[in-house]
């Protein structure tokens, strides 16, 4: 009797041991396939923030060769340029109104004047006065605004094949 209760335990114990042998081998699995995925999902927000930040930095340098080149007016340019420089995903802490202080003061400059159909709303008057205001600004921080252009076109790369374009 005892003998039958002894193999009937070990019986028992090998069943439970068999058992817990295979929720252990599951459970690698599961981790191993978690962590696959987690690694595909951190390479594949990483391709897509680098093409992001290549389109990106294809429009920032775009309009700092034509505000350089004087094809586009400075306060346009730079309402452009900072939006664009707020979404891209530097590797790095970058404080932007230091590093383009020219471009920066131009933003805050202009930030909250009207524009397109927004312009249509005031009288041609407060419209002249914006003009001037931000006319004055342009000529103002030019130098700075030509300088930061120099610092955008080193730091924001061009796609391959659209570093030729021409402005017309």
């Amino acid at each position: 009797m005892w003998i039958a209760a002894i193999v009937v335990g070990a019986l028992i114990i090998a069943g439970l041991a068999f058992y817990a042998g295979k929720l252990l081998w599951q459970l690698k699995v599961q981790k191993d396939t978690i962590a696959k995925l987690q690694q595909e999902q951190k390479e594949k927000l990483a391709r897509s923030r680098q093409e992001r930040n290549a389109k990106l930095s294809d429009s920032i340098n775009l309009i700092a060769k034509a505000m350089q080149q004087k094809q586009c007016e400075y306060s346009e340019g730079c309402l452009r340029v900072w939006v664009l420089m707020s979404q891209y995903s530097f590797d790095e802490e970058v404080e932007l109104s230091q590093s383009y202080p020219g471009v920066h003061e131009m933003y805050e400059e202009v930030k909250e004047m009207p524009t397109h159909e927004a312009r249509k709303k005031y009288s041609k008057k407060e419209i002249y006065k914006m003009d001037a205001q931000r006319w004055r600004a342009e000529e103002r921080l030019e130098a700075q605004i030509l300088e930061d252009c120099d610092k955008l076109l080193s730091r924001f790369k061009p796609l391959p094949g659209s570093e030729n374009v021409v402005f017309q």
